[in-house]
């Protein structure tokens, strides 16, 4: 199956469930941001059936890899199969456990970080996985308008820190529901 196909198929299983994923029209805000940085190493927290990690690697330039981080280890091992039914397997390396114990112990720097797990963590991940993001990385922040409230202390770190910049906040229906939500991109500077 090409990866088109893979995420159609899960926008199809999940659209009566609503399950958590980005969707083909916030998804599109992510893949501008993949398309217009260039990532060569990704790290997705919170990868549920890999959808989002799928839309990303299909866009990677040869030589790029995504690490997902998903606590459920059922989830995670539906997100391996997804990757690999999408033929990028070799691209997409699903880690099983709480982001907060695998991020310090990652040796690699990323390019560009996919937010998308407990929002009440989303602060705590960046700090965590900061030291590991050179200048002109991307942190992208799904839910930022649905969450708003919970993602309260991150939004005012990315946005007034002076550590990073906000080159987009993309608004677009969530998924399988139609109220409106958004995702943020912020560059560190």
């Amino acid at each position: 199956m090409t990866p088109e196909q893979v995420l159609a198929e899960i926008e199809e299983k999940g659209k009566p469930s609503q399950w958590p994923i980005i969707g083909p029209e916030r998804g599109k805000f992510l893949d501008e941001a993949v398309k217009r940085h260039k990532p060569q190493r990704v790290l997705e927290v919170g990868t549920f059936v890999g959808y989002s990690a799928i839309r990303m690697a299909r866009l990677l330039e040869p030589g790029g890899r995504i690490v997902c981080v998903e606590i459920d280890p059922e989830r995670a091992e539906i997100a391996k199969r997804n990757a690999e039914r999408a033929g990028l397997g070799r691209v997409i390396e699903v880690r099983v456990g709480d982001a907060k114990k695998i991020i310090p112990t990652l040796p690699q720097e990323f390019d560009l970080v996919f937010l998308d797990a407990d929002k009440t963590e989303y602060l705590n991940y960046l700090k965590l996985v900061e030291p590991k993001l050179p200048g002109g990385a991307v942190v992208v922040a799904d839910n930022v308008k649905r969450y708003e409230t919970v993602l309260k202390d991150y939004l005012s770190y990315v946005r007034e820190s002076g550590a990073y910049f906000t080159e987009k906040t993309g608004f677009a229906p969530t998924f399988g529901k139609g109220e409106p939500d958004a995702i943020e991109v912020s560059v560190k500077r």
